[in-house]
């Protein structure tokens, strides 16, 4: 099915109520409108809850959407509102602190920044992750995350020590290759 017709049907499917076709839109989005809520609020907690109150209000407010096509621009426009909700907070804010020295401006300016670099490094780090293949994403998860070894990756996933940690080793240059090239997929 064609990206635009893909996207036209699950939006309707969604306007139905269908939750897993909702689901599929967001996936579709979900890293542009985290980008967008980053760059513009600088703080990863922020930018997660405004991604988060977005599809929100958008799953709730889908079955109003008039034009199908016009999904991913309203979904934005929803975002666009929670960021500038969340920028007049944080000029409220600003308004009852005290005067900063330039020092404190300069510390919470370097502490945003690590922010930003570090939430775009994980980005970075799940986008190689995702160019490799299901088996060898299951063998890294196990490996990685499970604090598993090789024997037994080898044992729960059927298969031969020495194949996982090929598989491994091969997953590993892979998502090397991706990051060294900083590939967007």
């Amino acid at each position: 099915m064609e990206d635009k017709n893909r996207i036209v049907y699950l939006v309707k499917q969604a306007k139905n109520g269908d939750s897993h076709s909702f689901a599929q839109l967001y996936e579709m989005y979900y890293k542009d409108l985290y980008r967008t809520a980053l760059y513009r609020l600088g703080n990863v907690q922020d930018a997660e809850n405004a991604v988060s109150d977005a599809v929100v209000d958008a799953y709730v407010g889908i079955k109003n959407l008039k034009v199908e096509e016009a999904f991913r621009p309203w979904l934005f426009k929803i975002l666009h509102n929670k960021i500038n909700k969340q920028i007049s907070e944080y000029v409220k804010n600003r308004e009852h602190m005290e005067s900063d020295t330039v020092e404190d401006m300069a510390e919470r300016l370097e502490s945003r920044n690590r922010e930003v670099d570090t939430a775009i490094d994980k980005s970075l780090i799940e986008q190689a992750f995702q160019a490799l293949n299901d088996k060898d994403r299951q063998v890294v998860t196990c490996m990685i995350y499970g604090e598993m070894n090789s024997r037994e990756i080898a044992e729960t996933l059927h298969m031969n020590q020495n194949t996982v940690r090929s598989i491994y080793n091969r997953a590993l240059d892979k998502m090397k290759r991706v990051l060294e090239k900083g590939e967007v997929l």
